[in-house]
């Protein structure tokens, strides 16, 4: 269960960060260029993982960005915090 617990808290903590770069009222644009930067801004262990979430669930958390979805909904969409 620690596991997941940690693994949930570093999903909301890469998507605040994400959505801060975004702005308010993102497009998909600003949204995948957020996603982008953001996950260099990690550093290099959590920018890693950053991008292995990226490439599995993008749309997902590009819409869920764009639907205005806080980052624990979002990261309980995917099935990584537990609702």
């Amino acid at each position: 269960a620690l596991g997941q617990r940690i693994k949930c808290s570093l999903c909301t903590k890469v998507l605040k960060k994400i959505r801060t770069l975004a702005g308010d009222n993102p497009d998909e644009a600003a949204v995948t260029a957020a996603l982008k930067k953001g996950c260099r801004l990690l550093g290099r262990v959590l920018g890693k993982l950053c991008h292995k979430l990226l490439s599995k669930y993008q749309d997902q958390i590009s819409q869920g960005l764009q639907d205005g979805d806080t980052p624990r909904d979002i990261c309980t969409a995917m099935g990584i915090c537990k609702a």
